[in-house]
């Protein structure tokens, strides 16, 4: 049987200019070996739509917290369950992630910040061929939210990996895809932690306090971090 590697991308922010609202550009990409199966996950995850009258639902990470968009009118109570059953997804599949983190306010021209990007990837790929060569196809799924991404990605990923294939996907067909949304979320807000601010109101009032973020969700993304869980079973 053929191996096969999924990877899902995201990203939070853009490649414009800083700004106080708009400090960092991120990009998450989730690997997940589809040997390990995630189907009974999926199902519970949809079960828990159906139940709450949300049938086919794609979980926004960022409006949620923040209450915005279609989110506007629902009460935190559900917003948080929302979220706590995309982070249980996440914790109770078999998958790791990598995120690529820009400070814009360390440049100030977009070419400077893709070529950060592209040199950021390609050496992440370069020292991990031992993991990424086991596998017979490699597929690459991204929404093309931006098109700068997604050149890069096909650059990058189609010369570094022969055995991989490059699929544009509907976000709402893919919960691995919204679980990347949510490790761009949460990854731009420890960032913004570490850069010495704050959380804005609508993150306290969502998560509690920042020790709470760290204790209940970031404590646990740092173990599965790509070069935490995975080099460490090759």
């Amino acid at each position: 049987m053929e191996k096969e590697l999924s990877i899902f991308i995201d990203e939070s922010g853009d490649l414009g200019d800083y700004q106080n609202h708009s400090p960092f550009y991120i990009i998450s990409l989730i690997f997940h070996e589809q040997s390990k199966g995630i189907t009974g996950e999926i199902k519970k995850l949809n079960d828990f739509l159906e139940e709450n009258n949300l049938p086919n639902h794609t979980i926004h990470t960022a409006p949620l917290i923040r209450q915005e968009q279609i989110y506007k009118n629902m009460d935190i109570s559900i917003r948080s369950k929302l979220f706590r059953q995309l982070f249980n997804f996440i914790r109770n599949t078999d998958v790791s992630y990598k995120t690529i983190v820009v400070d814009k306010k360390m440049y100030s021209k977009q070419v400077d910040m893709t070529k950060l990007i592209t040199m950021e990837l390609a050496s992440f790929i370069k020292s991990n061929l031992s993991y990424f060569t086991q596998f017979d196809n490699i597929i690459i799924y991204y929404d093309n939210g931006q098109i700068q991404l997604t050149k890069i990605l096909i650059a990058i990923f189609g010369s570094l990996l022969e055995n991989s294939e490059f699929r544009v996907i509907a976000p709402n067909n893919y919960k691995l895809f919204q679980a990347a949304d949510l490790v761009c979320t949460l990854a731009l807000i420890k960032n913004k932690l570490l850069s010495g601010k704050s959380l804005t109101n609508s993150e306290t009032k969502f998560f509690g306090s920042a020790g709470k973020l760290r204790k209940n969700y970031l404590k646990f993304f740092a173990k599965i971090e790509f070069n935490q869980k995975v080099k460490q079973h090759l």
